[in-house]
């Protein structure tokens, strides 16, 4: 029998989450795996919980948490900028 443990989630885990449900809201996904639907709305609320995050949590985070978060945030919407642009 084997037993599943699972890593302790701590403020990047949680922002990492946050940022694959970004990614596949976008359809962004992994080679070799089918192809997934854009949701620009699903990826913006996404973006809207990363951006009330860093609002709620400046000043209180470690310097590599607000660089992750900094990043993921930036990266995110780089790539829904893109997204927006592609025709339908």
């Amino acid at each position: 029998m084997s037993s599943n443990v699972e890593a302790p989630i701590s403020f990047s885990t949680f922002v990492i989450s946050l940022a694959s449900s970004g990614l596949m809201h976008l359809g962004v996904r992994e080679p070799g795996s089918p192809q997934r639907p854009v949701d620009l709305n699903l990826a913006r609320q996404t973006m809207s919980l990363l951006d009330i995050l860093a609002e709620k949590t400046k000043g209180n985070l470690e310097e590599d948490e607000g660089r992750l978060l900094d990043a993921v945030r930036h990266d995110l919407a780089q790539r829904y900028a893109d997204a927006a642009k592609k025709p339908d």
